[in-house]
Order: structure tokens, then sequence, then C-alpha cells
């Protein structure tokens, strides 16, 4: 399924990144602190799993964070090993 038209909804009030597939949400929790963006968990609807949405909606965050102009501090092990799989984002997660 080509997840390309269904928007990413910065839900600021409960601090995530939303991302709803036929009905269902899916989400990526994250704190603000210092300017960084920590990116804390990543949670798809059970009637989701296994159809590529959370790699859609990492990536979607992703983009959406570097045209912000903001780096990240990659905390949730599933953006961590999205981030191995594909390294070109990188250029995202803060040094310290």
């Amino acid at each position: 399924m080509k997840y390309e038209d269904i928007p990413l909804v910065d839900n600021k009030e409960q601090h995530n990144f939303e991302f709803v597939v036929d009905g269902h949400r899916s989400f990526i929790d994250y704190v603000i602190k210092y300017d960084l963006v920590y990116l804390i968990h990543t949670e798809v609807a059970p009637e989701l799993e296994g159809r590529g949405v959370a790699s859609a909606m990492v990536t979607k965050t992703l983009e959406l964070l570097e045209s912000q102009n903001k780096q990240i501090v990659p905390r949730c092990s599933y953006v961590l090993t999205f981030l191995e799989k594909n390294p070109e984002w990188k250029k995202l997660v803060a040094h310290s």
C-alpha cells in the first residue's frame, strides 16, 4: 500500500505525530527539549502491523522535521533500527 497521500499530523497537545490509515491511528511520541526532538516511542495499530505503516510514518516524521531544520535524538528502538537501515537520515541525529 502507498502512504504518500496520507497526512502526518503533529498533535502538539499529545506530543505525538499521528498517522491514520484505514481509520486506525498509529503514532510516534516525542518530547522537545533544548530545541531537539526526542523520538521516544513508535506504536502501530494492531490492525496495521506488517503493512509498512511504521516505516512510512517514520519517513514522514523525518521529512517534516528536516523541513523545520530540527535535529532528533532517537530513543525509540524502532526509530534506531530505521536509521540503521536508512543511513541517509542520520544527518538529522543531534551530535552531543
